[in-house]
């Protein structure tokens, strides 16, 4: 995978969510997780895009390091509605599988560039 098709695998992931919270049951526990869901989903194509833009190793190291742990994070959240009822696991399980496959995309991302680096 170069660097532009992770750009768009990032980027149509963040769209994806975006259509599913904006097509979820609205209730105030799921608005709630829903919102923070939206940031760090978000959040993952947007510090991938400025670690393409890293002014050295170790910057492009670190945001990538950023981007990692907010895909893990929206993992983290998705379970969270999963476990509380509030949407059915099964239309919330293609997300957190992009999400887990980014999170260990990104992780091997970051090892590897650290490799070169040291």
């Amino acid at each position: 995978m170069d660097k532009i098709e992770l750009k768009r695998r990032t980027q149509r992931f963040a769209v994806n969510v975006i259509k599913f919270i904006e097509n979820s049951p609205n209730n105030r526990s799921l608005n709630v997780l829903s919102n923070q869901l939206l940031r760090s989903s978000t959040s993952v194509g947007a510090n991938y895009r400025a670690a393409c833009k890293g002014k050295s190793t170790a910057d492009f190291i670190n945001k990538i390091v950023i981007c990692e742990e907010e895909a893990d994070e929206s993992i983290y959240w998705f379970e969270l509605i999963e476990e509380a009822d509030l949407i059915s696991a099964v239309i919330i399980a293609p997300l957190k599988k992009e999400a887990t496959e980014l999170t260990a995309i990104l992780r091997l991302l970051a090892k590897l560039r650290k490799k070169i680096k040291n």
